[in-house]
């Protein structure tokens, strides 16, 4: 920063010091930030454990939840009146706009009714087709071919690779609510150091599945148990280059979709592959259990994990060393403690009803569309 007028002269070497945090300092997130929480904690507010983002308060009957990213704030509650005196507080200590019910949140849509809640990203979705010139392409109905396999060293390396990169980074965001992109989005994730006339070919056969469906996003009905109920499933050394397997797991409360992953591993092994992504969903599963417990959403039952791989469940469930998974390391073996303490259930599925198909492999239509169709994701603007 500079010096204001009149405290500069010519050969001083003054600095000042700052009395608080300046806005725009590196520093002033973090200041706000400690703030924030230490007033909310001064109301009565406890800070959670599993998101420090989220504060809950329950006072008798009446239950806040507020959730703050930086300077924007969510606040849900089940009584009106503490949530207009609470908000009446706030003013009084910072400077507040009352934006009214919630619409719209760091480029989520939100639209309700007495059926549910829809999730969705349209305005960013269509922001990212007109900056891509791609809005007068056709659509497609499935966003990677599955007779495609991409790979590091096929293909003509691209002139401007920025492009590539600021697309698929704009796509990394778009899969908080497209579950449908996380499989192609994690793959072309991988080629960002030096992508390809191909990598950008399926980045563009993505952007016209998107064209298709815009305002594609999440459905959360309001007629639905809270119960916790998973699928994991990985697949079969899928990389040509490293042979590697991709994890893959949605987990549901109910008929809602909570969360999903698409991410390689680290192994080659099919049974340790398949082990993995059901620590990897365990994982999951107790970060949400500990997030019902802050929201007082009491989860007495075990949560289901449902695999189609016989012999990782074998493995979770047998405390017996066998000669095939000695190589497994110790941190897989959560799903047996977790197993043992009655937090979870390992239950078989069918290959052709293994809803986490969708983040591990490309998909043909029919089994895309009729996957994607169980996971409650469907398209407000569509017209049927």
């Amino acid at each position: 920063m500079t010096l204001p007028p009149g405290f500069d002269s010519k050969g001083a070497t003054k600095v000042c010091k700052l009395q608080k945090s300046l806005y725009g300092l590196k520093q002033a997130s973090r200041k706000w930030f400690a703030k924030f929480s230490s007033t909310l904690i001064s109301h009565g507010f406890i800070q959670s454990k599993a998101d420090y983002s989220l504060f809950t308060r329950s006072q008798g009957s009446s239950f806040i939840a507020l959730l703050v990213y930086v300077d924007d704030i969510v606040i849900a509650s089940n009584d009106i009146s503490a949530v207009s005196a609470f908000t009446v507080f706030l003013h009084s200590v910072f400077s507040l706009k009352d934006l009214g019910p919630l619409k719209y949140f760091l480029g989520l849509e939100v639209a309700r009714s007495d059926k549910g809640i829809v999730v969705s990203q349209r305005k960013y979705a269509l922001d990212i087709l007109e900056d891509s010139g791609v809005l007068g392409a056709k659509p497609v109905l499935f966003p990677m071919d599955p007779n495609i396999k991409l790979s590091r060293s096929d293909g003509e390396l691209l002139s401007d690779p920025s492009s590539y990169r600021r697309l698929v980074g704009r796509l990394v965001y778009l899969t908080i609510t497209r579950p449908d992109l996380s499989f192609s989005v994690q793959m072309l994730s991988q080629f960002m150091d030096s992508p390809r006339k191909p990598h950008m070919d399926d980045a563009s056969r993505v952007l016209r599945y998107l064209k298709s469906s815009p305002g594609q996003g999440i459905f959360f009905p309001s007629a639905s148990d809270l119960k916790l109920k998973a699928f994991c499933d990985s697949d079969w050394a899928g990389c040509p280059d490293t042979r590697r397997s991709v994890t893959g797991f949605c987990v549901f409360l109910g008929d809602s979709l909570v969360s999903w992953k698409s991410k390689k591993q680290h192994t080659v092994s099919p049974a340790e592959a398949e082990y993995r992504s059901m620590a990897a969903v365990t994982c999951e599963i107790t970060w949400l259990l500990a997030l019902l417990r802050d929201l007082q959403l009491p989860h007495p039952d075990a949560a289901l994990v449902f695999c189609d791989s016989q012999v990782a469940i074998h493995i979770a469930a047998n405390p017996v060393y066998h000669e095939c998974t000695k190589h497994i390391e110790l941190d897989c073996h959560i799903v047996r403690e977790k197993i043992d303490q009655g937090i979870i259930r390992t239950l078989h599925v069918k290959s052709a009803h293994q809803l986490a198909d969708l983040m591990t492999k490309a998909l043909h239509r029919p089994v895309f569309q009729g996957l994607l169709s169980k996971m409650n994701v469907l398209d407000l603007f569509h017209s049927s």
